[in-house]
């Protein structure tokens, strides 16, 4: 891009807006990964904070997933997405001023839920158990925000759609329709079919907003770091295609040995096992972007991040494949082993990738330089080391437990058989959340800097 063009689009954007969403975005990080910290702690100290009921382990847990879900991921991808969009169209976004109320809106809602939450208000839904106006609340934001990027879209100057355009419209589109499953799904479908509706949704939640947020980031900010285009236009299409296909019919797959039909059953394992096609696509095109880019890669943080969660993409992609094959559910279903998917792919997927988005971004808006480096870089081992000891010990742990269990053992013996993994569980979320604080402690401390200067 030459100046000329880079100019023009630095002024398409509304730097102090995006700036209040990727701060809120910043707190909610700090925050909903420590409450998995003290949740964790839990697991061999059960009486640990538990003389309250509001910090007692029913009602910390919902906190710690819908907040990373909603509060530390959700809430950095849309003040990322007030940076891309205007950019790749060229235009403001519509309707600007909305989101100058609704980032207010957004925040103070999710500080609502999380004291419902402790209080004990809980849907039932796992990854679902904010209170209905909550819900409500997110859903008419989504929908403002979604209406906001489409017409942003259709005033675009470039006849083209990029394909994070592509995915960023339909995550939008597709999460404001399922939410409404989740505003029907708890109270209103019963028995069995309440389960298949749930496992729709939670993997609605996976398969059709945070995986397409996550490709809106790392097909934006990858080529832009490494200043390489990106590898195939084509490839992305493909992986786009079989991604809106296949993840639809697989939330089914985490109800095997269920009275749920065999055939609806049969559905799910053979969409997972087909979603190998988007994940082949996506993390080829990632890895060709980088061709004669890998001598700068050590000094690039953005592309650091962005690399390690393709890897932890690709790890956690084949453990979930696996866990749908109704013999390997078997001795993974209810332990630690699904645990360790969910962390690699939620955390070290796609929260990692909005660092790097946040790392890119942040220091662009705040016209600052990070303030250090090696706090960073150790910030980026530390994130690195811990998710990847955690997803491995939680994976070895939980076929420890499953094979004892299709082996008759007592349940309590396999619990302490497992409990000393637990242990690493802690100290590896405690490294996660250091290394997290040093990095936003380093664009902090930057754009604080270059203000007072």
């Amino acid at each position: 891009m030459n100046e000329d063009a880079r100019r023009q689009n630095d002024q398409v954007i509304d730097r102090e807006l995006i700036r209040k969403w990727l701060a809120c975005g910043f707190f909610w990080l700090l925050l909903f990964p420590t409450v998995g910290v003290v949740m964790s702690t839990k697991f061999n100290y059960p009486e640990f904070l538990g003389d309250h009921p509001w910090l007692t382990f029913g009602r910390i847990r919902p906190i710690h997933v819908n907040g990373v879900i909603w509060g530390a991921f959700s809430t950095l991808f849309i003040g990322l997405c007030h940076y891309i969009v205007p950019r790749l169209c060229g235009v403001r976004l519509w309707n600007e001023h909305w989101s100058r109320g609704l980032v207010w809106v957004w925040n103070l809602n999710l500080a609502v839920a999380v004291v419902l939450l402790a209080a004990g208000w809980n849907r039932g839904w796992e990854a679902g158990e904010f209170a209905l106006i909550n819900v409500v609340v997110i859903f008419l934001a989504m929908l403002v925000l979604t209406l906001q990027f489409l017409m942003t879209i259709r005033n675009r100057r470039e006849t083209p759609l990029y394909v994070s355009l592509w995915y960023l419209v339909a995550a939008f589109i597709w999460t404001d329709v399922n939410l409404v499953l989740l505003m029907l799904g708890p109270y209103h479908i019963p028995g069995i079919n309440n389960a298949a509706w749930h496992g729709l949704f939670i993997h609605y939640v996976v398969g059709l907003w945070i995986t397409p947020a996550g490709y809106v980031l790392i097909y934006f900010f990858l080529p832009a770091s490494v200043r390489n285009p990106i590898y195939s236009h084509r490839l992305s299409l493909i992986g786009f295609w079989s991604l809106a296909f296949f993840y639809p019919f697989v939330g089914i797959h985490h109800y095997l040995y269920s009275p749920i039909a065999d055939w609806a059953e049969t559905i799910a394992i053979v969409s997972s096992m087909m979603l190998i096609i988007p994940v082949w696509t996506v993390l080829q095109n990632f890895f060709g972007t980088m061709i004669g880019r890998w001598q700068e890669f050590g000094r690039n943080l953005p592309a650091k991040f962005l690399i390690v969660g393709s890897i932890m993409y690709l790890v956690g992609c084949f453990q979930g494949s696996l866990e749908a094959l109704r013999a390997l559910q078997q001795p993974t279903h209810f332990t630690d082993f699904v645990i360790s998917h969910s962390h690699l792919t939620v955390f070290g997927t796609f929260v990692v990738w909005a660092i790097a988005g946040s790392l890119y971004v942040w220091p662009r808006i705040t016209e600052s330089e990070l303030w250090s480096f090696t706090l960073a870089n150790w910030g980026f081992w530390l994130v690195t080391l811990g998710i990847s000891a955690m997803g491995l010990v939680l994976s070895a742990q939980g076929l420890q437990q499953g094979y004892m269990l299709m082996a008759q053992s007592e349940f309590l013996d396999t619990v302490t058989a497992i409990r000393p993994y637990w242990w690493v569980r802690t100290f590896t979320g405690i490294s996660m959340d250091i290394g997290m604080s040093l990095v936003v402690y380093t664009l902090l401390k930057g754009s604080l800097a270059r203000r007072a200067a």
